[in-house]
Formats: C-alpha cells, structure tokens, sequence
C-alpha cells in the first residue's frame, strides 16, 4: 500500500518541524513550505493526498489560495486548514466548502493524526469540482435569468411598463456571453475595449419601451444581485484564489455595459426630441415664409 504524502504549509518553522517530525514517525512521506508561493510550486509539481495548510499567512495568498491549488491539481487529496481562531461562525461555513475540516491551533497531535487518518480513510467528496467563474456562469446563465426575472416581477416600478418574457429579457443571453467572454479576456478594470452593440441596443429598445432611466438602473442592478446570488449557490465549486478578482469584473462589465445602455437610451431619447420639434418647427418655417399672391 503506497505511503500517504503530506504537504504542511505554515510560515511558523517551529511548528512546521513538529508537525514534520510527528508525522513522518507515523508512517507518511512529509513535505513541508513555508508560504503561499513555495507551496503552489510544490502542488503543481507533485502529487499529495493530504494538505496541511495554516489559514493565515503574510505576503500574497492565504490558506484557502492553497486549497484551491489542491483542488485543482489533485481534487481526491484531503484538505485540513489549521486556524488559530476558534470563533469563525458562519465564514467557517463558507470555508467548509472548500476544505474538508478546520482545526484550531495550537492542535493536540494525536486528534490531528486520527482526522488525517479517517478523512484518507472517508476519501473525497463525491463530486468535488473547482470551477472558474466564467464555468459556473456559463451553465448556470439560464437559472440566473429566471432568478433576474423573479425579481423584477417584484419591482412594481419596472412592471409599470407591460411586457413579455421575451421582450423583458432578451438582451441577457447575449449579456452573459458578453461577460464570460469578459472573464475569459483578463482585461484589466475599466477597461473600454470591450464594446457590445447589444448593449447600446437594448437603450433604445427600452426607451421605445417606455422604460425610465432609472428602471435601466435598477434592472442593472437586480441583475448584479442575482448573478452574485449563483455564485452563492456555487461556493462549493469556485475557486477561492481568484474569487475576489472575478466578482470585481463581473461588477466592472455589468457597469460598462450600463454605460453603453444608457448611450443608447439618450440616442433614442434625441430621436424623439427631434421628432416632436420636427413639425413645429416646419409650421414655424411656413409661418415666418412670405406666401405669393
């Protein structure tokens, strides 16, 4: 039976030696790295069934980065996070999604073992899978849709105009493929050379619609909420390491294709402007023209 190896991740050296030592006598082969980058090199360049990770690390990364190297390179290895708050509530629930136990430091030996032990016994979670944002978006886009949709049938604001289905939603499809592809590019925030036609579009379908500005607004934002409401549903899924950079695009995309909405709902608005002007302003012309005799 092959020796179960161990990476233990931990900026304390002290701890890092004990655990070392403590483990090796029990029977598996131990790896040890002193931070986030020394372990992610490891990870991709070798083969464990277990990680040992301290949560809270200096310098760039924490526990929860290593984790979800783990996952990818090797999601049947078991996954301990060590911690030295024993208070964590609800973010421990959070957490618990990506790992497979939390333990608090400092950590008597023997329970440390016997967790190791029974979680290789246990094995993985069936299933287990991590995906990037721009996965779970891209199967979830239709939930996500109906999710947006329920929440305007409770805007009475927004419901004012009368629609379709159909006609309230579809310029989403192309929303989402607009910001999966978004994702996919790594541009950086505030980038303006992502430009969506669909976008300006959807502004004047909306004005001709008989939408507000501020029913644009809110329509944008109901849609933020219920894309972050699928990643909520999906926590157990995301990759943790680069959460926080994609929610910040999806925010950033969401915004930028507002802006090209909105230019397209003044563009239609000035159509408009100049359709009511236009007769007055022949009549004026007729008016003001000496007529022959």
């Amino acid at each position: 039976m092959r020796v179960a190896r161990i990476l233990i991740v931990d900026d304390d050296e002290l701890l890092r030696l004990a655990l070392k030592e403590v483990l090796s006598l029990e029977g598996f082969e131990v790896t040890s790295a002193g931070n986030v980058a020394d372990a992610l090199r490891l990870i991709t360049s070798n083969e464990y069934e277990v990680l040992l990770s301290d949560l809270h690390m200096p310098g760039a990364g924490d526990g929860l980065t290593v984790v979800s190297a783990m996952r990818h390179a090797n999601p049947k290895a078991v996954t301990i996070l060590l911690s030295a708050f024993p208070e964590m509530d609800a973010a421990s629930q959070a957490i618990l999604l990506q790992t497979d136990q939390i333990l608090v430091k400092p950590m008597d030996m023997a329970s440390l073992i016997a967790a190791i032990k029974e979680r290789l016994a246990i094995g993985a979670p069936a299933g287990r899978l991590v995906e990037s944002v721009a996965a779970i978006l891209e199967r979830s886009a239709t939930i996500t849709i109906q999710d947006w949709f329920t929440r305007v049938q409770n805007d009475s604001d927004v419901m004012s105009v009368p629609l379709t289905f159909e006609q309230r939603t579809h310029h989403l499809p192309q929303m989402f493929i607009d910001i999966i592809r978004r994702l996919r590019s790594f541009k950086s925030f505030g980038s303006k050379e992502i430009v969506s036609a669909a976008a300006t579009s959807h502004g004047r379908d909306r004005r001709l619609q008989g939408y507000s500005a501020a029913m644009l607004v809110e329509e944008s934002r109901m849609l933020q909420v219920s894309v972050f409401h699928t990643l909520q549903k999906n926590l157990a899924h995301i990759d943790f390491s680069i959460v926080l950079t994609e929610v910040m695009t999806i925010a950033d995309e969401i915004d930028s294709q507002l802006s090209q909405t909105m230019a397209g709902y003044i563009s239609e608005s000035g159509n408009d402007s100049l359709a009511v002007l236009g007769p007055s302003l022949l009549a004026s012309f007729f008016q003001s023209t000496p007529r022959e005799p």
